[in-house]
């Protein structure tokens, strides 16, 4: 059976609009309503669809623009969670001005330390969180719906055992439990809505090529390889009962917030367990820039599984020349089949509300780009 896969791609976040920008101060000020902010968001997403209908695409996000963050929105969504403060050993890399072709404003002592989830009481969801945002996103496009959900690791990862409630859970093995179930009950609400491409964000996997984040998993009493292998375990269940006609996708990066990241090195230390173990239909990887690493750990993807190559940065606004991309395309090829291959942006424009450091423009000449070299590789992208 036939399942949603666009050689031009996109993560999820784009730059919110200065317009619901200002409609959300108001909000959170209490200017306006919860009626008030959804119009505007309604505006901006109708507003944005047709413009990635003009790049190209055939395949359509929101996005973003209803939530906080890439993650945040959703866990809000669950019953038994606290959202707090993060450690500032967490704390992103700050982009470097001087990787930056455009003049923008830099703040040096800039700082992002993430914020972290405590399991409180028992998991759960009264309703289903993204089933009626997809609703709308496909009332306004023709083109195939995406929906971006954050990964179930999102909520043990910082703390690890420590960060989920003893009394609530006293097996932590009932919370994975949960955790299954909730991801279940969004994925089957999702498809009963009509969505048939749905998009797991994971940043959290890539913590395990860093010393710096294995140390933290080290100091809550795991061993990191083992908690890899059970976030893999985990994600597995969570997406095991999807149709036979549902593509999901999961986009493993090293983070983004403000153009600045928390991970870096290549793929090969996850390869293995991630790339090999991961039972989705296909990746989102970032390899824009050295960071990433070389194409190497692609051959640890099974044949069949595809691979969207994250080429184009969203972290700074230079644009990629069309030749390079096209013959890193090929170089790819020789672990991954041509036809099992697709281009997109690294990450999201806005993982966060503030966005990266890059302008409106870029973003849309970056988008433009992908569909430009994914029509020359592969010919029609809308299939």
């Amino acid at each position: 059976m036939s399942k949603p896969f666009y050689r031009a791609d996109q993560v999820g976040s784009l730059l919110r609009p200065s317009e619901l920008i200002a409609a959300r101060e108001q909000f959170q000020h209490a200017q306006i309503d919860k009626a008030a902010l959804r119009h505007a968001e309604d505006a901006a997403i109708a507003e944005v669809v047709k413009r990635q209908e003009a790049c190209g695409f055939g395949v359509v996000v929101d996005g973003e623009y209803r939530r906080e963050n890439w993650w945040i929105d959703f866990v809000q969504g669950l019953s038994g969670v606290e959202i707090q403060d993060g450690d500032p050993a967490q704390a992103f890399v700050a982009p470097n001005a001087n990787q930056e072709d455009h003049d923008h404003d830099h703040d040096h002592g800039w700082k992002y330390v993430p914020k972290n989830v405590v399991t409180t009481g028992r998991l759960g969801a009264n309703a289903p969180i993204t089933a009626p945002d997809f609703s709308y996103l496909q009332g306004v496009t023709g083109r195939t719906a995406k929906i971006t959900l954050p990964s179930p690791t999102r909520l043990h990862f910082h703390g690890g055992r420590a960060a989920v409630s003893s009394t609530a859970y006293p097996d932590i093995e009932e919370f994975f439990a949960d955790v299954v179930k909730v991801y279940q009950a969004e994925i089957a609400a999702l498809e009963a809505a009509g969505c048939r491409y749905i998009q797991i964000d994971d940043p959290l996997m890539t913590y395990f090529i860093s010393d710096r984040m294995r140390a933290e998993v080290v100091a809550s009493g795991d061993d990191p390889q083992a908690r890899l292998q059970r976030y893999v375990d985990l994600t597995n269940a969570c997406i095991a009962k999807r149709r036979p006609d549902t593509a999901i996708g999961i986009h493993v990066c090293r983070g983004n917030s403000r153009s600045g990241w928390i991970s870096e090195g290549g793929y090969e230390r996850i390869a293995d367990t991630v790339l090999g173990g991961l039972q989705v239909d296909h990746f989102l990887l970032e390899y824009d820039d050295e960071r990433s690493g070389d194409f190497a750990p692609l051959r640890h993807v099974p044949r069949g599984v595809k691979v969207v190559l994250g080429l184009v940065t969203t972290k700074f606004g230079r644009l990629e020349n069309a030749d390079d991309l096209v013959r890193r395309i090929d170089d790819a090829s020789r672990l991954v089949p041509l036809e099992d291959l697709g281009l997109s942006p690294q990450c999201g424009f806005a993982s966060t509300v503030d966005g990266n450091i890059i302008t409106h423009d870029d973003q849309w000449r970056k988008l433009e780009r992908v569909v430009e070299v994914a029509c020359r590789v592969w010919g029609d992208v809308k299939a």
